[in-house]
């Protein structure tokens, strides 16, 4: 019973020490790019992800730039503006009318580091966070592909449904597969076909706790049950 309780103890104190390298951080959008449009931000529209965009949407490429240290987007919340008002648009989200999706930073790892994007076009990114599971300083616009703004007045968010060869995709899943292109804010490795998102790492936490705590409890039952003795 002693050797089960001070095992458990110690597996619980090593996950609790962990538990702050999974801490998520909230980052500012680089200042050098807000007030942006996507016209006349450095465009590549050569960029895969960009291959089913909408004429009349622009698309936005986000990056997280450094190392390992950095971690991985978990969530974007960047605030446009259509012309009469700000809109707010929360990345990933399969349910707003603007198709994204997060990519990781190559095959062979795993980081969150691409943030793709469709807007109607015209519109102006004012401002930007996001959260990521690292200690970056800042999040950066690598590059865009501007659409065809061809009703000026009010614009009216539409849901297109970007479609490859093979099938229809969700609309939460800008472009096809493919590598995308190194802008200006930063870039990556050669990217897997489907976008992925993050494990939150205080759920891990929590349920590594609870299995400990099963196995302890189990160990003690044990224990006491081939302990029990009969006398007549």
């Amino acid at each position: 019973m002693a050797r089960a309780a001070v095992s458990g103890a110690a597996a619980a104190a090593c996950l609790t020490l962990a538990i702050p390298a999974w801490a998520s951080t909230t980052i500012p959008l680089h200042s050098d790019h807000k007030d942006e449009t996507a016209a006349g931000f450095q465009q590549e529209c050569g960029d895969e992800r960009f291959a089913n965009l909408p004429d009349d949407h622009d698309g936005w490429h986000f990056v997280l730039p450094g190392g390992k240290e950095s971690g991985g987007f978990e969530t974007l919340s960047l605030t446009f503006n259509d012309g009469i008002k700000d809109v707010t648009v929360t990345v990933p989200n399969a349910g707003d009318a603007y198709p994204d999706a997060l990519y990781p930073a190559g095959q062979n790892d795993d980081r969150v580091i691409h943030a793709y994007l469709f807007t109607p076009a015209g519109w102006t990114l004012v401002d930007g966070s996001a959260t990521v599971s690292g200690e970056a300083d800042k999040f950066n616009l690598s590059h865009t592909c501007a659409g065809h703004d061809d009703t000026p007045g009010t614009p009216t968010p539409t849901t297109p449904v970007p479609t490859t060869p093979g099938g229809p995709e969700s609309p939460s899943t800008p472009g096809g597969s493919g590598t995308p292109t190194p802008g200006g804010g930063g870039g990556g490795a050669d990217d897997p076909s489907l976008p992925i998102t993050g494990v939150a790492g205080t759920g891990i936490a929590l349920t590594g706790l609870a299995l400990i705590g099963g196995g302890v409890a189990l160990a003690v039952l044990r224990r006491r049950r081939d302990n029990v003795t009969f006398t007549s």
